[in-house]
């Protein structure tokens, strides 16, 4: 029995489809079958029931995989204690972003990270919080850059950044002349507006709704997008409003742009970094964390509502 095969079989059980797991492994999918095969003759038992368009584990393979994942998770462990007892030289860490945070936080903290430690490698997976939170828990993560609330029980975090919640409004809009001057808007004078909001699936389309329903209603949706540009792009195009992180304001470049207002209430998005419970925090993971609050202080200022937490604040309670 090789590593490679429990890791083989791991992905197959994910994706419930041989061409789908062959496509994640980079793999040919009769190489990844023909490995299947031979794991099964020397278990001699059927880890999956094979279907037409997908497969099922069996009473075994469910036995199996619960074992497999632990002696990887066990095995990754020691890989990373090793890394740190080199000193960092060399390595390998996997970080989960949000797709918000992929585009406007990582482009300054990567080449920062590189240019400390050249010998670690990222690898960057970039999904939704419900993805994200699943991925993190199966240990296919060392640490993913999520906001409370984190759902999954399994999982811990420690606090990166506190960041400003802003409202986006075309160009056109009455509250748009408000822009820019010390007036603020609250969230009830927006009951009667037409919202656009993230898909389901990422977390800041929850924060966005529990905005509306602290405030005593529940927002008109009229569209919906899997990306913030895109919300962006439809409201200065005059087809609704949207809460959008500060972020995303301050960093938006184009000239075809939203107006942004503050809101009364001051709310708050809460970046995190999140790990599986009892999983050891390798040197490379401390130090990615370490560059990200350096980042977010060095980028803090007073147009910036972003605060980023001290790490003598840290906590890994929900």
């Amino acid at each position: 029995m090789e590593l490679r095969q429990l890791q083989y079989a791991l992905q197959i059980a994910a994706e419930k489809n041989f061409s789908r797991a062959a496509e994640k492994l980079h793999i040919a999918q009769p190489s990844l079958s023909q490995q299947l095969s031979k794991l099964e003759k020397e278990l001699g038992v059927l880890l999956f029931q094979r279907n037409t368009n997908s497969v099922e584990l069996t009473h075994a393979g469910y036995a199996f995989m619960e074992k497999a994942q632990m002696i990887l998770d066990m095995v990754g462990q020691l890989e990373r204690e090793m890394e740190d007892i080199s000193d960092m030289k060399k390595g390998r860490l996997n970080v989960g972003s949000l797709p918000i945070t992929g585009s406007h936080v990582l482009p300054r903290v990567l080449p920062l990270f590189h240019s400390r430690f050249p010998g670690i490698e990222i690898h960057l997976i970039e999904d939704t919080t419900n993805v994200l939170e699943n991925l993190t828990a199966a240990g296919r993560t060392d640490i993913s850059l999520l906001t409370l609330p984190v759902m999954d029980s399994n999982l811990s975090w420690e606090p990166l950044l506190d960041e400003e919640i802003l409202l986006a409004v075309p160009p056109s809009h009455p509250l748009a002349k408000k822009a820019g001057e010390l007036a603020v808007v609250g969230i009830r004078q927006l009951r009667d507006e037409a919202f656009i909001v993230l898909k389901r699936g990422q977390g800041f389309r929850q924060i966005a709704l529990e905005l509306c329903r602290s405030n005593g209603f529940e927002p008109r949706i009229v569209f919906e997008s899997s990306n913030i540009e895109t919300v962006q792009s439809l409201v200065a195009a005059g087809m609704g409003i949207a809460f959008v992180p500060s972020m995303i304001a301050l960093g938006h470049g184009s000239s075809f742009r939203p107006a942004y207002l503050q809101l009364k209430e001051r709310p708050y998005r809460t970046l995190v970094a999140a790990y599986r419970k009892g999983r050891y925090i390798s040197k490379a993971a401390e130090a990615f964390m370490g560059v990200m609050r350096e980042v977010m202080d060095n980028g803090s200022d007073d147009s910036n509502p972003g605060k980023p937490i001290s790490s003598d604040l840290l906590s890994d309670e929900r």
